[in-house]
């Protein structure tokens, strides 16, 4: 298995595909490079696509501490220094389009384009703050793996067929509870707005759902040139699910930002 090492915490990765333009995939919350693989396989065909494992997650180390949005995004940042990956398109899902667009805020000449799949909350809600929260301490209890569980099946996964949802349920559930909370304690803290504003690169943004602390409205106040699709029919993992709307959308994307930066992939 490929590794870097950041500090003496190894951090597994996957790197495919053509060389030149580069692709980079953040997966979410108690996830692994697995949960992509639609978009690796078509992508592969003409990107160099690198598919890290966050800390905490996969084949990754599981150290104490390093699990707020920042640190996530200066690990992906400095993955993408060591291997020497310039100017990618970084794509996340989900907490990863989260540390997507920290990273373009903390370190604003390393992407050429920035894509949240889906993201959790940007321009966060005190209702969604109060949730993650709550799930955070409950995961914390004497009850946090059935808790886990249940909040996998319940708000995650809907909509997989069943052994996808399976093969999720069984990724998320296999990170040790103290990463997970520490991991929604980060997101609760993240000063998401700030990020958005900051984010120069130019910014897709794929939802399953076109209301809450990513509803359209609010994230075009703070980010007015920010590019907006929504998927139909399919809940959060919709790359899995509804690979055939999502791919498309990324291409055209994709094509848009060569055309108008074709330096940038050369």
């Amino acid at each position: 298995m490929p590794y870097v090492t950041r500090d003496g915490v190894r951090l597994h990765y996957e790197r495919t595909g053509l060389a030149g333009r580069e692709l980079v995939l953040v997966h979410g919350w108690c996830c692994d490079h697995r949960v992509f693989a639609p978009l690796v396989e078509h992508f592969r065909g003409t990107h160099a696509v690198t598919v890290p494992d966050l800390r905490g997650c996969g084949a990754s180390d599981r150290p104490d501490d390093g699990y707020d949005i920042a640190s996530l995004a200066d690990d992906v940042a400095w993955l993408c220094d060591e291997l020497g990956i310039a100017d990618p398109v970084l794509a996340g899902h989900s907490l990863g389009g989260m540390i997507a667009v920290e990273l373009a805020a903390r370190h604003p000449r390393l992407p050429a384009a920035v894509v949240a799949l889906d993201p959790g909350p940007i321009t966060s809600t005190a209702e969604a703050r109060q949730v993650f929260s709550g799930l955070a301490a409950q995961l914390e209890g004497p009850a946090g793996e059935a808790v886990r569980e249940a909040y996998v099946r319940a708000h995650v996964v809907g909509g997989l067929e069943d052994e996808q949802a399976r093969a999720i349920i069984d990724t998320m559930c296999a990170v040790p509870l103290d990463v997970a909370a520490a991991v929604l304690r980060g997101t609760v803290a993240w000063n998401g707005l700030a990020a958005l504003v900051l984010c120069q690169a130019p910014l897709l943004v794929l939802l399953a759902q076109a209301r809450g602390s990513n509803a359209p409205e609010r994230l075009l106040a703070a980010k007015p040139d920010v590019r907006i699709g929504v998927t139909v029919g399919a809940g959060h993992f919709h790359h899995l699910e509804v690979p055939d709307q999502v791919i498309p959308m990324l291409d055209r994307f994709l094509c848009e930002i060569r055309a108008n930066g074709a330096e940038a992939f050369e």
